[in-house]
């Protein structure tokens, strides 16, 4: 990498943060634990949305259209509201999560977060995962490591026996339920999931848990973190191994701190469809 384009990431990079840190300062905090019921509502089954990610949104988009306009911004909140929206991802695009994790804030609880990417070509080349609460800032460049507060951070295992796995069976059918439940958690510790992209990544680095397995696997809330462990040195990537990509609609991916985990993983589960 040449000092040029490391000097325009690490730009980039503070613009970003000053960014999320005011979405996250004026139009998410002023909200937590103080939403009243007409401020919540019902997007679909087992999901809410708030008043704090539509105002989320609206910073966000505007600030990245005066980063670099003409790009297409695919925010979670104006893909549900226009299905039309989804096109960007085919080509260069921002990709926003306004509010990871609402079901959770809308609760009062943690974790909760802000996630944006950047794509080209069906491919997230960089991005930025923001927790509101502590203020940590994960950034990733293509080919260029990942990165926490600006300090480059290396995936590493829990150390446990048997492995610690966080596996949501939220929007699997039944068949593929039963088929985790048989096939891979007997050879695993399971741990609650957290609900949030946004904390579920840098726990796949940081030593807290080992794997994880996703069934939905929409572009807002997995390009950002996909892309960060991966090039933290752990691995994210379709079961049969395919990287994922944010355009193609699939479903189901695997997550693990290490490649050598991902792989035990990925051997039973075999295939979930």
């Amino acid at each position: 990498m040449s000092h040029r384009q490391a000097r325009g990431e690490r730009t980039l990079d503070e613009a970003v943060l000053t960014l999320m840190r005011r979405a996250s300062e004026t139009a998410i905090l002023p909200h937590y634990r103080t939403l009243v019921p007409d401020q919540i509502t019902d997007k679909a089954s087992d999901d809410v949305v708030t008043v704090a990610d539509h105002a989320s949104e609206a910073i966000l988009t505007e600030g990245l259209a005066s980063l670099e306009p003409g790009i297409a911004i695919v925010g979670e909140e104006a893909a549900f509201a226009d299905e039309a929206v989804l096109e960007g991802l085919k080509g260069d695009c921002w990709i926003v999560d306004p509010l990871d994790g609402t079901n959770n804030f809308a609760r009062g609880k943690p974790p909760f977060g802000i996630l944006i990417a950047r794509a080209s070509g069906g491919i997230a080349r960089s991005g930025w995962i923001y927790d509101c609460l502590t203020g940590r800032f994960f950034s990733v460049h293509e080919g260029g490591g990942a990165f926490i507060d600006g300090e480059r951070i290396q995936a590493r295992e829990s150390g446990e026996t048997p492995p610690v796995a966080a596996i949501s069976l939220v929007f699997m059918h039944d068949a593929q339920r039963e088929a985790v439940k048989a096939q891979v958690a007997p050879h695993y510790r399971l741990v609650d999931i957290p609900r949030c992209a946004a904390e579920q990544y840098p726990r796949l680095a940081l030593g807290i848990n080992d794997v994880s397995i996703f069934q939905r696997t929409l572009a807002w809330d997995h390009a950002a973190g996909a892309l960060w462990l991966n090039e933290a040195g752990g691995k994210v990537a379709r079961p049969d191994g395919s990287p994922y990509r944010v355009d193609d609609g699939r479903t189901g991916m695997l997550g693990a701190a290490s490649p050598r985990l991902w792989a035990d993983l990925a051997r039973r589960c075999g295939d979930l469809s």
